[in-house]
């Protein structure tokens, strides 16, 4: 499988996003972006908070402060940022790192997102580890610290879109996922992979409080999705691991798919020749289908996804076709964004 490779490419216009210079600054609080009309919007994807569970938030504790200790954090500052997007080559802006870290859907800690980043205190994202299992010549339980070491971490910009119409554009630092495929090896009768997220309701206050959902979170991909040279493990964000609300210690990132298909708090990674169930397909399968390609002229059943407000920003801006990285992953699908069946239109 280490053959099935696409050629590489990143663009974002800089009139979309928040000038570079606003990020570095950790303790700057910036204003969320977010109307309540599009919270209310969001339905099923976007609830009403659970209420429970907020706990205590130690004095001085804001949404910067949720880095797990790792003895890998001193990859991150150097890590390269891969020469195809690097800052000077029209990435050269991102969203302030506080909106990343303060506006976040992670419903194993509650709906309300402007609260994750409280809920996760109590989370223990270090030490953790990777199972690998299926179709795959070295299965296994892999340390992450190991991983980290092992695999030349990167930054890469990525634009984030979630399938409630906001969106964010984010340093991530890791490496593709295509990397790991290689290393655990993929044998040949392999069609897609499932990956499956932690169930720790005694941490984590969504899990245990919303017991109508089929924890733990699971979705998947085809293998040449998976092998897609954009599809990248992410276990780093702005120099540093990852912050907890931010899916630490390891999380994929698919920048041309809705946010639900990047899981977060990965655990559990299966090779298999099946096309795997996933969470929200499971639940609603007239509303978010396997593929789930961003796409804007396939609204969602209730709303348009047409348009996306970026966090931080101001208005509406178009959506694009593969959020924009279309030349790089439209030859995946025959021609279509949403392919026929993957999720009805909107009545």
């Amino acid at each position: 499988m280490a053959n099935v490779h696409i050629r590489p490419g990143w663009q974002l216009p800089e009139r979309e996003v928040t000038p570079e210079g606003l990020w570095v600054n950790r303790r700057e609080f910036v204003k969320k972006a977010g109307s309540g009309a599009l919270v209310a919007a969001a339905t099923l994807a976007c609830g009403d908070g659970d209420g429970n569970g907020l706990g205590v938030v130690p004095d001085g504790h804001g949404p910067l402060d949720n880095i797990p200790d790792t003895p890998t954090a001193n990859l991150y500052p150097e890590a390269p940022n891969d020469p195809r997007f690097t800052p000077g080559d029209r990435h050269n802006v991102v969203n302030p790192e506080l909106d990343a870290a303060s506006y976040n859907n992670f419903y194993e800690f509650g709906t309300d997102h402007g609260n994750v980043w409280r809920h996760v205190i109590p989370f223990e994202a270090r030490p953790w580890s990777l199972t690998v299992s299926g179709l795959v010549d070295n299965p296994g339980t892999y340390d992450l610290v190991d991983l980290e070491r092992r695999f030349q971490l990167q930054e890469r910009i990525y634009r984030h879109r979630c399938v409630e119409r906001w969106s964010v554009v984010i340093p991530w630092i890791g490496f593709p996922l295509r990397e790991l495929l290689d290393y655990v090896g993929v044998q040949n009768l392999a069609t897609h992979i499932a990956y499956i997220t932690f169930h720790r309701p005694e941490q984590a206050v969504g899990q245990r409080t919303q017991t109508w959902y089929t924890w733990p979170y699971y979705e998947g991909l085809r293998i040449d999705e998976a092998y897609n040279d954009l599809a990248f493990v992410a276990t780093g964000m702005y120099g540093h691991p990852l912050q907890k609300q931010n899916g630490a210690p390891i999380r994929l990132h698919m920048p041309w798919k809705y946010g639900y298909k990047s899981s977060k708090s990965i655990v559990e990674l299966v090779v298999t020749d099946e096309q795997p169930r996933t969470f929200w397909n499971d639940l609603q399968p007239g509303e978010y289908g396997f593929y789930s390609n961003i796409d804007p002229d396939t609204p969602h059943p209730r709303w348009s996804q047409a348009e996306e407000r970026i966090i931080g920003g101001d208005g509406w801006i178009p959506t694009l076709p593969f959020n924009g990285y279309g030349e790089y992953v439209a030859d995946l699908y025959g021609g279509y964004v949403t392919p026929p069946g993957d999720v009805p239109h909107a009545n």
